[in-house]
């Protein structure tokens, strides 16, 4: 089969494109798309628990660690550790985090005014159907790998 007639190409090409643009906008604001998205998913005026972030993102936790520590010493983000349970640490914007969220958010806003606009609303329908019916088979077949694989270990 030829690449482009799979499914994983192109969603593979599609975001590493979607990828490219944001890291371009991001740049001319000392940032990345990562942390971007990292700094979008903390609430802005609760926090979050640092243990969160990582699933949200799909961020591996060394990588998460490096990113935080790297946006603490910038001084977008600060640590407040819980006082009852101090295993539990709350990431908080600073100001300048919020403002570099608000850039983050200005972003991902002109990526989908330019989508909404290009693309008729009947085919963006179809492609959230359709993604979340991959994300859902994609889902399906992962736990029944980890199920098998789990199975296999219980055999030995």
């Amino acid at each position: 089969m030829k690449k482009e007639k799979t499914v994983d190409y192109h969603i593979k090409t599609g975001w590493h494109a979607i990828s490219r643009m944001y890291n371009a906008y991001a740049a001319r604001y000392d940032m990345t798309m990562a942390i971007g998205y990292v700094l979008l998913n903390i609430d802005i005026d609760q926090g979050t628990p640092a243990t969160k972030i990582g699933p949200l993102l799909g961020m591996e936790p060394r990588s998460l660690v490096r990113m935080l520590k790297s946006l603490e010493e910038r001084g977008w983000i600060r640590r407040v550790v819980d006082e009852n349970d101090k295993r539990f640490v709350r990431i908080l914007l600073t100001d300048i985090g919020k403002d570099k969220r608000e850039i983050a958010r200005e972003g991902v806003i002109q990526f989908n005014n330019l989508i909404r606009e290009n693309i008729p609303l009947e085919k963006l329908v179809v492609f959230f159907d359709v993604m979340k019916d991959i994300n859902r088979l994609v889902d399906d077949e992962n736990a029944k790998m980890k199920a098998s694989g789990l199975a296999e270990l219980l055999m030995k």
